[in-house]
């Protein structure tokens, strides 16, 4: 069941005298902040809270109040997200961060006609000819394309030819989507594909994966995982003494618990990724300041959702939701949280997929991750089995 939270950040008291003709606004944030995917849902609301802070100065009289949905699972989604629009009034979504979650919300939202913007990756999020849903990163496939074409790109700065790999992916929608890319790529450039297994989600034993990763001559592993499923992979890879490269598929293998959960396990670990902090400095200066860790990825993300979706209202001049997605739609936001991600700007195509946002390579370097990886965005040099290449 939902647990609910409203959260006013601006409120007659703030505003004085202007508060009587203040016009409020009621956005909808659908999250997993409990389970297995909490941390992510917990990181995503901190940097939409941050975002809407650092907005206040050009909210003029539009008091924005954010009302939360705690969403661990698909089959919450559904009753969440109706609650949110028959109760809440929302005038607009963002989340959920899970690619099977917003699948779920998004089948309300469209039939509601409520705009939402999100993170998530799943290709079938923005391919079902929706008219009201809104992806602020790349599609999985082109994650997982790129996740294979960066490796072997860096590989070959290093002097090394990849002609066999290995993949593990997840079998969720965000697993086989990405897993799909990376199939894709590898068959593109005659690449052989040794192992390709899917697992269930939250596996307790990789056991099996691993010994058979062993057997392989795989050059190097791409594992497509949330968090816990990431760390297990990895963790028995390395105390097995399989030492292949990783090139991590975004999601639990870019986040601070993911070099405290591993430590000297982690350095070196690559990962595909929709952003990274060291491209927007001062707003992660000022969330590191706050929270005591780095501003992962879906902070950045989910940040730059919310201030696209309230730059909207203002441009549409209007609570109709109808308006606000035309706004979304039309509108190329390049400030703000928009400004940490690749490509500067959150902006959408005719299909509500992002029109400017690509992915980087980012790799672990004891409790940061840097991006090293296309050289427009790298800020420091990649590292191939421990040597740097350049």
């Amino acid at each position: 069941m939902a647990r609910w939270l409203t959260v006013t950040l601006l409120s007659a008291a703030l505003l004085g005298p202007a508060a009587a003709s203040a016009e409020t606004v009621n956005i909808g944030v659908v999250l997993p902040l409990s389970g297995p995917n909490a941390q992510f849902g917990i990181n995503a609301k901190n940097g939409i809270e941050q975002a809407l802070e650092e907005m206040k100065p050009a909210l003029g009289d539009l008091d924005v109040k954010l009302v939360y949905a705690d969403v661990p699972a698909p089959n919450a989604a559904a009753a969440a997200v109706q609650r949110l629009v028959s109760q809440n009034q929302v005038v607009g979504i963002v989340g959920s961060f899970v690619s099977s979650i917003t699948l779920a919300a998004s089948e309300v939202t469209e039939r509601a006609g409520i705009p939402m913007i999100t993170h998530s990756f799943a290709d079938q999020i923005t391919n079902r000819g929706y008219r009201y849903i809104f992806q602020v990163a790349p599609k999985a496939t082109t994650f997982g394309e790129k996740q294979f074409q960066y490796a072997k790109d860096v590989a070959a700065k290093a002097g090394q030819k990849l002609s066999k790999i290995a993949i593990f992916y997840e079998d969720t929608a965000y697993g086989t989507s990405q897993a799909e890319g990376i199939r894709k790529a590898a068959a593109k450039d005659g690449v052989e594909v040794v192992i390709d297994d899917g697992y269930p989600l939250g596996i307790t034993d990789v056991a099996p994966l691993v010994n058979k990763l062993r057997r392989s001559d795989a050059q190097v592993v791409f594992p497509v995982s949330y968090f816990n499923d990431g760390l297990l992979i990895i963790r028995t890879m390395r105390q097995q003494r399989v030492n292949l490269p990783v090139i991590g598929g975004a999601a639990g293998y870019i986040v601070p618990d993911f070099q405290k959960g591993l430590g000297e396990y982690a350095e070196d670990v690559f990962s595909i990724a929709p952003a990274n902090y060291d491209a927007a400095p001062d707003i992660a200066a000022r969330y590191k300041a706050k929270h005591g860790v780095f501003m992962a990825h879906e902070s950045i993300m989910y940040g730059a959702a919310l201030q696209h979706m309230i730059a909207a209202i203002q441009q549409a001049k209007s609570t109709d939701p109808e308006k606000i997605r035309n706004a979304v739609a039309s509108l190329k936001k390049c400030d703000g949280f928009a400004a940490g991600i690749p490509g500067g700007c959150t902006a959408f195509d005719a299909k509500g997929l992002t029109s400017t946002a690509y992915p980087i390579f980012v790799q672990w370097r004891g409790t940061d991750l840097v991006t090293v990886f296309p050289d427009a965005a790298a800020k420091a040099p990649a590292r191939w089995m421990g040597a740097e290449v350049k």
